[in-house]
């Protein structure tokens, strides 16, 4: 039985619920199995097993149930055009159990320039700030997202910057 809904998923070998994935096994000693098949997130709680004897004895389990990391498209950055001199922020939004991590790294494995004075060679966190961005801050840039489940995954960001042009001309 799931203890957290309380409800009621078998008695002996008959299967209470109408979810076909749930089924039960005795292996006619003393113990019985739960058997969840295709497993889903919201399959995760407590548990309980409750034996009627003269005096019930009642035995619980915790199922814990991990999820590989995937990117929300919808929620992170998208490729971004930015105007030189300005600032720009780039996020990247992830889901899976446990709570997957995100970190930043360029593409071609040069350093992140998050202002003028640091330069990193990854950056953590849902969000990368870079302040007063240059032309050398162009190119793409990698959201990857882990939490120890495999597959870690990844999203490339493409940062072009508008540069300010400077013409000079030359008296001959």
């Amino acid at each position: 039985m799931l203890f957290d809904k309380s409800a009621i998923l078998t008695v002996q070998n008959h299967v209470i619920t109408r979810n076909p994935r749930i089924s039960v096994s005795h292996d006619k000693h003393r113990t019985w199995f739960l058997h969840i098949n295709d497993v889903h997130e919201e399959d995760k709680g407590k548990y309980m097993c409750q034996i009627n004897t003269a005096a019930a004895k009642t035995q619980y389990g915790y199922l814990h149930v991990v999820v590989p990391p995937n990117i929300d498209d919808s929620q992170s950055s998208s490729d971004a055009i930015v105007r030189e001199g300005a600032n720009v922020s780039l996020t990247c939004k992830a889901t899976g159990s446990p709570t997957p991590s995100i970190r930043w790294k360029r593409d071609d494995g040069s350093k992140i320039s998050i202002n003028k004075t640091l330069s990193v060679g990854e950056w953590e966190g849902e969000t990368l700030e870079m302040a007063r961005i240059s032309r050398l801050d162009m190119g793409a840039y990698l959201c990857i997202a882990s939490n120890g489940i495999p597959p870690t995954v990844s999203k490339q960001i493409k940062v072009s910057v508008d540069c300010k042009y400077t013409l000079y001309l030359i008296k001959l």
